[in-house]
């Protein structure tokens, strides 16, 4: 009974390296089916991306993409800020939150104040403003497919804002 003890333990032993060797390639085997699987579907969708990718450019003229200002077109971003010297003498003057009111005005009279009309079905409009001090202000305006740059002067009286512009360039 002994010596039997010894190989059965032996035996069992030998059966369980068998079945977990086993189990170890038959669990590399799916997972490469399913490195394959998803590098068939990876492919697929990178293929659909070109094909959707193509064919918006084909489909959306550039005139109907969001409107990006040019290089240079973007104002650095120290610039515009009223001082609180400025804000003081705008409050005098009678605006309550002086450079919300300047922007509100300059956006409602803006059809007025940009020198160039529109081209190609294009509506001037005004994107960037900066307002420099107590009495000047900058705007980049366009309408998708021209644009330039306005040097405007504003003069505020018992809280009504007057716009004139003292300079323009198209780009």
């Amino acid at each position: 009974m002994r010596s039997i003890l010894p190989w059965l333990l032996a035996t069992s032993f030998l059966f369980l390296a068998l079945y977990f060797y086993w189990q170890k390639n038959e669990a590399e085997s799916r997972l490469a089916i399913a490195d394959n699987q998803v590098a068939k579907i990876d492919q697929e969708l990178e293929e659909q991306t070109e094909a959707v990718d193509s064919l918006e450019e084909m489909v959306l003229p550039p005139d109907t993409m969001n409107l990006v200002p040019p290089g240079g077109a973007a104002f650095v971003d120290e610039l515009g800020s009223l001082s609180q010297s400025d804000i003081q003498r705008l409050k005098r003057k009678g605006l309550k939150n002086p450079e919300t009111d300047l922007m509100n005005d300059l956006n409602r009279k803006q059809g007025q104040l940009i020198p160039t009309e529109g081209v190609m079905g294009g509506t001037m409009a005004i994107r960037d403003t900066r307002i420099l001090n107590d009495r000047y202000a900058m705007a980049y305006y366009e309408d998708g497919h021209i644009g330039g740059y306005m040097l405007l002067k504003y003069e505020v009286n018992n809280g009504k804002i007057n716009w004139k512009v003292v300079d323009s360039s198209k780009l």
